[in-house]
């Protein structure tokens, strides 16, 4: 019985560990382009961990000139890379190839040693977050992208929250007719896929003058998630005590105020959870605003056209997809803890 139990843990600790380096590895890799140089992403095999300094070696020539050589770790040493005495092309070079922010004037001071000393190696610390200013640049549009994420998800949570909330609640404490097919029918809204319904959704925000809008966006991004937010609120307050609302009235608070301050703190595990996905579904997203946008674009929209016009930069495109995860990364994990609540910590 032991050696049984020995082997089954081995087993499961082996699954779950190639399980944990299925997402590390990967994700280490895809951190490591969004801190690479362009020199470095020539490099073959890629290092999994990036590197953050950078060493030349540089060698006077007989024209007053510096000559720089590389090592670009491929076992065969030194390579020649620019041959130069310009202060604003050596400045050039080292921000473009190897992500080092330095003058031109401090580069050539340095190398000035050369003249007396002989062939010099240098190492200078690379700029960290090189790639993610550039990426800003190239895309000139993205931070204005980044503020209508930031408005659309917002949004996309307040109206889910506050419909699907409504809704939940209406499910739970009130018999009406056909109301089993309108829960099932709240669960097959759900299903649908956001991009199958922005097609018919753009020709109403036409109407309405809403296309290209943050507030467009967000009310297609709304319509699966009110339909989620029903559906898990309703579980919530089926199980709050109903004693403890009509002790509410009985002391005068009227019907909002026993829902605003008995209700709503109850479920509010239910509501994180549920604005963690309304979250998520507005941040992500990049189809729905490719048919939705044009001037107004999101940040995954312009971080996916990043990714297909920058083949020589594709670590700009990196740390634009680093710019886009942080956020998503906090918000959920400041909501994580209520998800294991949900089902429970209202049931008083």
């Amino acid at each position: 019985m032991d050696k049984y139990n020995i082997v089954q843990k081995t087993v499961i600790a082996i699954i779950l560990a190639g399980m944990v380096m299925t997402v590390i590895l990967p994700l280490m890799y895809f951190t490591t382009v969004a801190f690479s140089s362009a020199v470095e992403m020539s490099q073959f095999p890629k290092r999994i961990v990036p590197s953050w300094t950078l060493t030349v070696m540089v060698e006077p020539t007989e024209d007053g000139e510096f000559e720089l050589f590389h090592d670009r770790d491929d076992g065969r040493g030194y390579r020649s890379v620019i041959t130069s005495n310009d202060p604003y092309r050596l400045e050039s070079h080292f921000k473009r190839q190897y992500n080092v922010s330095l003058s031109g004037e401090e580069l050539i001071a340095d190398f000035s040693r050369t003249l007396t000393e002989g062939p010099l190696e240098f190492t200078y610390r690379k700029d960290t977050f090189y790639n993610f200013a550039q990426f800003f640049i190239i895309a000139n549009n993205a931070a204005p992208a980044l503020k209508n994420s930031i408005i659309v998800s917002l949004l996309t949570i307040l109206i889910s929250l506050t419909l699907g909330s409504m809704a939940g609640f209406a499910m739970a404490r009130y018999n009406f007719r056909f109301k089993e097919k309108i829960n099932l029918g709240i669960l097959i809204v759900r299903m649908f896929p956001v991009v199958g319904i922005a097609i018919p959704m753009a020709n109403q925000l036409i109407r309405f003058g809403l296309f290209d809008t943050q507030i467009g966006l967000a009310l297609l991004y709304s319509i699966p998630n009110i339909a989620l937010t029903a559906w898990i609120t309703s579980s919530i307050f089926i199980g709050i005590n109903k004693e403890m609302e009509e002790a509410s009235l009985i002391f005068g608070a009227n019907g909002i105020q026993t829902f605003l301050k008995i209700t709503l703190p109850l479920a509010f595990p239910a509501m994180a959870a549920s604005s963690m996905y309304a979250f998520n579904t507005a941040w992500n997203d990049t189809i729905s605003a490719l048919i939705l946008t044009n001037r107004n674009p999101t940040l995954s929209l312009v971080v996916y056209k990043a990714i297909g016009t920058t083949a020589s930069g594709i670590q700009y495109a990196a740390a634009g997809s680093i710019i886009l995860i942080i956020p998503a990364l906090v918000f959920t994990f400041i909501v994580r803890r209520y998800i294991n609540q949900m089902w429970g910590s209202a049931k008083l």
